[in-house]
């Protein structure tokens, strides 16, 4: 996934470096904005933002504290790069929560390691679900944002299983775990083999709900893609009796014996434009409706949600 790295530089010198010294690394992205146009930089939610203090003509504190207020912006990690070596100086930058404090002049393998590093360490730190390892809510959210932002066309796979209630309670929690564990490398595996510019994301809602946001359009390929690993893989969870009668049975509260299928897959699509959708949470509630419908299918199915402009 491409991490975007806004450089404040009214110069343009710090910028240039960085670019140098990544240039072979195409998942590093640097974008050079002035200190009056920091909101732009923040509208676009970074991966890191830096701030060359020589090369700035606003006051570096109200340039942090601008940064740490912005909502979306409160846990992206801020480096200062300044020939301002002062303890007091620096002691109140840090004071605004900025993570580093880079001293000039600048020595560049340094400089390239700090911000590798920082990266490296967000994108580990932002895998905030432990059993999949993949982004959780706050990501999600930033990440439909920043596209609805930058008016995007995308598309949003919203996943989750059928029938996995059941699976728990026969199989237990622990191997309902291995499950999740599974469809997140199938919904990943597929998902970024498709990329075309690999910019697309998968995060993990929580239990057995993802959610995928890619750009491509070929949106029937990839669901076809991943309900057939899916349903090939699943069977390998179940006991060879359970698999040969399509079915587990789980005594209800009467002591009546019920039927549950295997467990499937559900995928619904919403094709998104900034035509019609504003915000996340509009596109959440079309998200619901669809993987209703969706989940009224039998077995592992997908429902896409057409844009309609009017």
């Amino acid at each position: 996934m491409i991490q975007d790295i806004y450089v404040i530089d009214d110069k343009n010198e710090l910028t240039f470096i960085l670019k140098r010294l990544f240039t072979d690394m195409n998942q590093y992205r640097f974008t050079n904005v002035k200190a009056e146009e920091l909101e732009l930089a923040l509208r676009n939610i970074p991966a890191l933002i830096i701030v060359d203090e020589d090369n700035t003509n606003v006051d570096i504190i109200d340039i942090c504290n601008t940064i740490r207020k912005d909502d979306d912006n409160k846990i992206t990690p801020v480096a200062v790069v300044s020939s301002n070596l002062e303890k007091e100086h620096r002691i109140e930058i840090l004071k605004t929560s900025v993570q580093y404090f880079i001293k000039k002049p600048i020595d560049e393998q340094y400089l390239f390691y700090t911000v590798k590093n920082m990266i490296e360490l967000l994108y580990t730190n932002r895998k905030v679900s432990p059993l999949t390892g993949l982004p959780g809510n706050v990501q999600i959210q930033a990440e439909m944002k920043k596209r609805l932002l930058k008016q995007e066309t995308f598309a949003i796979l919203y996943t989750d299983l059928d029938n996995f209630k059941a699976y728990n309670d026969v199989y237990g929690f622990s191997n309902g775990d291995e499950i999740i564990k599974f469809t997140a490398k199938i919904v990943s595996q597929y998902v970024h083999s498709n990329a075309e510019t690999g910019n697309n994301f998968v995060g993990h809602i929580g239990g057995d709900d993802f959610v995928a946001i890619i750009n491509k359009t070929d949106y029937d390929k990839i669901c076809q893609e991943i309900i057939i690993a899916f349903d090939a893989g699943v069977e390998k969870f179940y006991s060879k009796s359970d698999v040969e009668r399509g079915y587990v049975e789980i005594e209800n509260r009467r002591g009546i014996l019920e039927q549950f299928p295997l467990t499937t897959i559900s995928i619904a699509v919403v094709e998104v434009d900034s035509n019609i959708f504003k915000s996340a949470l509009e596109i959440g509630e079309v998200g619901a409706q669809v993987k209703h419908r969706a989940k009224s299918i039998m077995g592992s199915a997908y429902v896409i949600n057409r844009r309609k402009i009017h």
